[in-house]
């Protein structure tokens, strides 16, 4: 199967550091071209692929030296994706709504990912719009908000098996990898570790949004001898940090869409705390991976309890259900059925034309208006 893989481009793929939507983009990619898929890469030219890459912007654009209106390059991938759309069998977007409009009129067919939170209120009437849409979610949580969007399926996210150590013993320290912002938890992250007694070592990105949070919230505890900051890791460093901890600690305070780093800490072994939001209670099995829990005393609780959790079956548990290998499989069937019903779909049309034509001789365009009109008041389409 020939398929376009559009990436944002905010971080190359896969990201240097940082970045989790570009991460799977590049995980699903190269499982499509290691089952035998001819896949082109829409990405920036500093993303690094077995696929053909097809360079839109020369660099990411957050790592950029200069400032790009994100805007724009992403209206130029557009662009450039719908020209040579008809070139592909199918094309999967992970670029939220832009393409929307424009693919109403496009005949290749496509889905859209969507990776992000979907709680904000203008969405409601965007995807009222587009109710032809069709859109996959990576948990069936993340759908709660929209349920009028088009779901057509549920594919967890994925990551290579073998790139993360298992590892059976444990440090003695806890971790925290993510973002540092409030809806991450990082000081929640901190005052779990204090109240434990147990170091925490924290790998977080910083974005100029979070700057203040950082210096007004989490820098004041960078002092206390518990507490270490290391900045930003690559992917090396999140197989020493995840495999060596006792425990990942997870506090999110927001509805999570995912949560590509307890997957990440599972694959190493390592059970994860989480709080029970977003995807928590899918993605974790309490008690086997882990504890979903509540509140920061019974976080800390099952600190204290998580020498219980077996970390051999942590990484079976990951290597069961979300492997790379297993997230393109189940990628692939989604894109075989949209397929089928859009190609249903034309020979519906079709013959309803024909129909239509033959029993009251009218043009074409006249057929169209009729059946769109029909369609519009809610009526029959049966003549």
């Amino acid at each position: 199967m020939k398929i376009a893989q559009v990436a944002p481009l905010h971080e190359s793929v896969p990201p240097k550091t940082y970045g989790g939507t570009e991460r799977v983009v590049h995980y699903l990619t190269e499982a499509l071209v290691q089952q035998g898929h001819e896949v082109t890469l829409f990405a920036s030219a500093d993303s690094c692929t077995s696929a053909k890459l097809h360079a839109i912007v020369p660099k990411a654009l957050r790592l950029a030296p200069e400032k790009r209106d994100p805007v724009a390059w992403h209206m130029l991938q557009l662009a450039q994706v719908s020209s040579v759309a008809e070139s592909f069998d199918f094309i999967h977007f992970h670029t939220d709504y832009f393409h929307f409009p424009l693919w109403r009129k496009m005949r290749t067919p496509q889905v859209t990912t969507l990776h992000g939170r979907l709680d904000l209120p203008d969405l409601k009437s965007l995807f009222n719009e587009f109710l032809d849409m069709p859109v996959i979610s990576i948990a069936n949580h993340q759908r709660d908000p929209l349920p009028m969007a088009r779901w057509t399926d549920t594919v967890y996210n994925g990551i290579p098996v073998e790139l993360y150590d298992f590892q059976v013993d444990a440090g003695d320290y806890l971790a925290f990898l993510g973002r540092m912002s409030p809806e991450k938890g990082a000081e929640e992250a901190i005052e779990i570790a204090l109240n434990a007694g147990m170091p925490l070592k924290m790998a977080a990105k910083i974005d100029d949004v979070d700057r203040e949070y950082f210096e007004t919230r989490i820098r004041p505890h960078l002092d206390h001898p518990l507490i270490e900051f290391i900045g930003e890791v690559d992917e090396r460093g999140k197989n020493e940090l995840l495999g060596g901890a006792k425990a990942l600690i997870f506090p999110i305070a927001w509805p999570e869409p995912f949560g590509l780093v307890m997957i990440e800490a599972m694959a190493c072994g390592t059970p994860v705390i989480a709080y029970r939001r977003g995807s928590v209670p899918e993605v974790m099995i309490n008690g086997v991976t882990g504890y979903v829990v509540e509140s920061k005393e019974e976080a800390v609780s099952a600190i204290a309890r998580i020498g219980q959790i077996d970390r051999g079956v942590c990484r079976s548990y990951f290597e069961e259900r979300f492997s790379a290998e297993r997230m393109a499989k189940n990628y692939v069937n989604a894109y075989q059925k949209l397929m089928v019903q859009q190609e249903n779909t034309r020979s519906d049309s079709g013959a309803y034309l024909i129909n239509m034509r033959k029993n009251r001789k009218i043009s074409p365009n006249d057929a169209w208006k009729q059946r769109l009109a029909t369609a519009s008041t809610g009526t029959s389409d049966k003549l």
